[in-house]
């Protein structure tokens, strides 16, 4: 049984899962759909929902769907590609609306340049991984051995499902807060490094390892490395702990930030993206090794991120 919500001035087809009756997978076991779970049912990132079989759809891969319904095809409105294409609309409206205020002075080619990298599957799957959307994802049995929930493609999709889910559910504010606090905000320092970058800007965000590799290097601080320091949890819920590490004048190594991921590519990028972040705050100068505290430009890497922000975008400014 299917039934329409309207939320917020719009309408959904979602799932009913306490109404719905168990299905019959090919093996003729029973595989009921998907409910919230008890977990995501109060609070989702701070977010109250006031309909939670939205947050249900969102998190609802179709892998599961078809599971559900071995027979015929499923409803449209039983997995979470509807709600892709609603939070793809509203995810390029608030990310659109952010760089503008945030550089004011940029032609629209680089902020369209912005946009698209902040917007891009692979940045959005990179956001997924740090606050492990995976883990929460409903998948088919199949989908769920071969590892679907590291999976980059159906990571960044179930990421803007649920983008779609809070607008729908409370309207456009929660959805912008959400993308502003895991999606813009954590992306100004790669944004800050790229304009402020001697070379010509490019739009490029959100590969945090090459960007601190230029910032370090810039600063004659010499190459960062990744070191794997533990990891936790069985085969299928590896948890990997990198530190971000440079080598010191006497041999051995600083460590410049550390971060854990649910794989060592996730953890090097958040431990590269801490290290950036910390490093155009000015908060490691003291302890670079070879470091003039100066950027390619000159400028003085101090004053905190806002700052460097706002020079950088002054300079490429035609």
């Amino acid at each position: 049984m299917t039934t329409r919500h309207t939320i917020a001035g719009h309408s959904i087809q979602t799932q009913d899962a306490q109404a719905a009756s168990p299905r019959r997978r090919a093996n003729g076991s029973a595989r009921t759909a998907p409910s919230t779970p008890a977990k995501l049912a109060d609070s989702f990132f701070g977010y109250q929902f006031n309909d939670p079989s939205l947050l249900t759809l969102a998190l609802t891969h179709s892998s599961l769907a078809y599971e559900c319904n071995p027979e015929g095809l499923p409803d449209p409105g039983s997995d979470n590609e509807q709600l892709e294409f609603i939070g793809d609309a509203v995810l390029g409206l608030v990310v659109a609306e952010a760089l503008y205020r945030l550089f004011p002075t940029l032609r629209e080619g680089d902020l369209t340049r912005l946009r698209a990298s902040l917007v891009s599957s692979r940045n959005l799957a990179q956001v997924a991984m740090r606050i492990e959307l995976g883990p929460m994802l409903q998948l088919g049995r199949g989908e769920e051995h071969s590892g679907g929930q590291r999976k980059p493609a159906l990571l960044a999709n179930a990421l803007e499902a649920v983008i779609a889910a809070m607008y729908l559910d409370g309207g456009l504010a929660p959805a912008r807060e959400f993308i502003h606090r895991h999606i813009v905000e954590p992306a100004e320092a790669s944004i800050a490094s790229a304009l402020d970058s001697s070379g010509p800007f490019s739009g490029a965000v959100g590969d945090y390892k090459s960007a601190l590799q230029e910032r370090l290097q810039a600063c004659g601080a010499g190459q960062p490395r990744y070191v794997l320091i533990d990891q936790t949890g069985p085969d299928h819920q590896k948890r990997f702990r990198i530190e971000a590490r440079i080598a010191d004048s006497d041999g051995g190594s600083i460590t410049l930030a550390a971060a854990e991921g649910t794989t060592k590519k996730s953890a090097q990028q958040e431990a590269a993206r801490l290290a950036l972040a910390r490093l155009l705050s000015g908060a490691l100068l003291d302890v670079l090794p070879n470091s003039s505290g100066r950027g390619p430009s000159g400028r003085e890497l101090s004053g905190g991120v806002p700052s460097l922000i706002a020079s950088a975008t002054a300079e490429v400014a035609p």
